[in-house]
């Protein structure tokens, strides 16, 4: 099954860096092809709804144990980018 992972630009004063989001994953098969966790049946955007509904990190991770910390860090960043319509799409398995 093909995975596609999300990079995205990082625009510094310098030449733009390449950051990959490897927690990040899209799967035709799971979630209906939406951007989820580590290919988990957890989206991304119920992460986001999550932390715009006000919950913590730690009350996040009690919800769903089997996310990691990072895994919230990263989504914020993929919607952050997002927002900035900065994002590209690499390859499957990139």
């Amino acid at each position: 099954m093909m995975t596609q992972h999300i990079m995205t630009v990082k625009a510094t004063e310098e030449e733009p860096t390449m950051n990959r989001l490897p927690r990040i994953t899209i799967r035709p098969g799971v979630c209906q092809g939406q951007p989820a966790i580590r290919g988990l049946r957890i989206t991304v955007s119920m992460v986001l709804k999550q932390v715009a509904a006000g919950l913590t990190t730690a009350e996040i991770l009690d919800a769903y144990p089997e996310l990691e910390e990072d895994d919230i860090r990263e989504a914020l960043v993929y919607a952050a980018w997002l927002a900035s319509d900065r994002t590209i799409e690499a390859g499957a398995d990139a």
